[in-house]
């Protein structure tokens, strides 16, 4: 059987919208769609961010609304998260935001949870309101320490 340009050229193209295909679904399921639209930054400080990292996801009501796109350390000394959110959120200015596990030992994520004020959220606010992760190993560890105190 002999090559045929035609037969060639027409895979190459199928291949070609096969590569397309799969840069466009990277970029919508990788959580950067949201960028294009004027994204909002905002910043949460916790004490501790247990395992958090780079592109962990940011949610309301379980919906994934943005991502981490940093974690550094503040002036004091604390975890500071950098938070992508879809530009198009009106988030009310007093919303908490917590770093949650999903399931028992699973991915760490930033949940946020909406106030109730008429001011919203501007890209380089603070989130005033944070809680920290849980960390299983200091529950165990005071778990021990207080059943060694209890009084006979």
């Amino acid at each position: 059987m002999q090559p045929s340009p035609v037969r060639d050229f027409l895979v190459g193209l199928f291949v070609l919208a096969g590569l397309g295909a799969l840069a466009y679904l990277t970029f919508q399921v990788g959580g950067l769609s949201w960028r294009g639209n004027g994204g909002l930054t905002v910043y949460a400080a916790f004490d501790d961010v247990g395992g958090l990292k780079q592109r962990s996801p940011v949610s309301i009501s379980g919906v994934k609304v943005g991502e981490v796109s940093g974690v550094e350390l503040d002036e004091l000394l604390r975890a500071r998260v950098v938070l992508e959110l879809d530009g198009t959120l009106e988030v009310p200015a007093d919303s908490a935001a917590r770093i949650l596990t999903s399931g028992v030992l699973g991915d760490q994520f930033v949940a946020l949870e909406p106030g109730a004020e008429d001011d919203i959220l501007q890209s380089g606010d603070e989130i005033e309101l944070t809680e920290s992760a849980l960390s299983i190993e200091r529950l165990i560890g005071r778990f021990v320490n207080d059943a060694g105190l209890k009084e006979e």
